[in-house]
């Protein structure tokens, strides 16, 4: 791989890693800010309001999966990569300055909301946008590779969104967490968001989308052309559906699950999570360039086979590991699973779709499947814990890895598929093979 791909690589993976990291630390932190905009009472209660705005963030991603995925098929990758962290900035700079319950009384909930449908917008076009250049600017034979630092930016940025709680919970009392410290990462945040905007300025845009003459197709990035390519769009959103329930179940919400189920501290349970999901960002890379020499279809078969028949085990294993190393274990071994999705389902989505409907395609139908599945999980697992049938959550992860099994299990191989050629995809049945080139 040249130095000009790593370059576009290096460029597209360090604004989603500001991005995600904006994303994840309202899910991190919120177990300190949750009571700062509401009424004192129930915690959980406070907690659940607080989870509900961030999956009201969720359903604003499909508006900007619509807007930025157009954005991005007709005015190119790199207008859309750029919008993208000019938004998740905004958003940013509005968490780190609203005010408390006590000083507006729900005002300062109206200022959350709309800070995170910002950050709703703006991921909603972030993840194709990424996917789609990292997957576009990459050696042929090196996509499944290329695109795996997708996943490694975005666990990046949540590391250091942990790693961040990591060292205020150890500089700073549990008051002051409560009371200010929970705004520091948004304004580091909008700080980091404002240097990815100087480089994505000066980022290239990639050879396949200038080479396709797709600028020049007047249904690029339409809803009519994404009609078109429905049955396309109806794959992403099944074949998001079982990942990326368990990513955000191993991921942002692993660590309250840890403090508030298992009973382990705060600061124990964040350096669980840190240490597993820096050896999962790790792995990605590793995965992705196994997919480049076995296919796609292996390792997507391999995760949904074991979130399916091990999430119950782990879950409830994990409730009573007690202490660092038997949680640190069990963490590890789901990520290891769920990194069989994570580290090529951008890839793959993007060899779906012909260049002019790539970027759309990618984005609305993903984050239809997120706003259903990924930005509800926590909801559903707290709704779970508050009925008192936690293991339920277990159960409900499990199923919808079932479901994404049927479909990895007939979809068609889309490793060497010609990026340049793949408008004849559509025609063909899933089941039926794609020729090597």
């Amino acid at each position: 791989m040249g130095r000009e791909q790593w370059k576009k690589i290096w460029v597209g993976s360090a604004g989603n890693m500001v991005e995600w990291f904006d994303w994840f630390v309202y899910a991190t932190f919120a177990v300190y800010f949750a009571d700062a905009f509401f009424p004192k009472g129930n915690e959980t209660a406070n907690l659940m309001n607080t989870m509900g705005i961030f999956a009201v963030g969720f359903f604003m991603r499909p508006v900007g999966g619509w807007l930025l995925g157009r954005i991005g098929d007709r005015k190119g990758r790199k207008a859309a990569l750029t919008l993208t962290v000019t938004l998740m900035s905004a958003s940013a700079i509005l968490i780190a300055i609203a005010p408390t319950y006590a000083v507006a009384g729900y005002g300062g909930v109206a200022v959350l909301l709309v800070a995170r449908l910002l950050q709703g917008l703006s991921v909603g076009g972030e993840y194709a946008a990424s996917a789609t250049y990292l997957t576009e600017a990459s050696d042929p034979k090196k996509r499944g590779f290329a695109s795996s630092f997708q996943y490694v930016s975005m666990t990046a940025g949540q590391l250091l969104g942990l790693g961040l709680q990591i060292v205020m919970q150890r500089s700073l009392s549990d008051a002051a967490l409560h009371s200010w410290g929970w705004r520091i990462p948004f304004i580091v945040g909008a700080l980091g968001a404002a240097v990815v905007f100087y480089l994505r300025r000066s980022m290239l845009e990639t050879e396949v989308y200038e080479e396709s003459g797709a600028a020049r197709d007047e249904d690029r990035g339409t809803l009519k052309a994404l009609w078109a390519h429905k049955r396309e769009a109806l794959l992403v959103m099944a074949l998001t559906m079982g990942g990326t329930v368990a990513y955000y179940t191993y991921t942002t919400y692993l660590t309250k699950f840890l403090s508030k189920s298992a009973g382990m501290d705060k600061s124990t349970a964040s350096l669980v999570s840190f240490c597993a999901l820096f050896v999962f960002m790790c792995i990605q890379p590793l995965a992705g360039a196994l997919s480049d020499r076995i296919g796609r279809r292996p390792l997507l078969i391999t995760f949904a086979v074991g979130s399916t028949f091990l999430t119950v085990p782990i879950m409830t294993m994990l409730k009573h590991a007690g202490t660092f190393w038997p949680a640190f274990g069990l963490a590890l071994l789901a990520l290891v699973v769920v990194t069989g999705y994570t580290s090529i389902n951008a890839c793959v989505k993007a060899e779906l779709f012909p260049t002019g409907i790539r970027a759309l395609g990618v984005a609305l139908p993903y984050a239809i499947a997120n706003a259903l599945f990924g930005g509800t999980a926590e909801y559903v697992a707290l709704w779970f814990k508050k009925a008192g049938a936690e293991s339920g959550f277990y159960w409900y992860v499990a199923g919808c890895a079932a479901v994404s099994l049927v479909v990895y299990l007939t979809m068609r191989e889309t490793r060497d598929i010609d990026l340049h050629r793949v408008k004849d995809e559509p025609r063909r049945t899933q089941a039926e093979p794609v020729p090597s080139n």
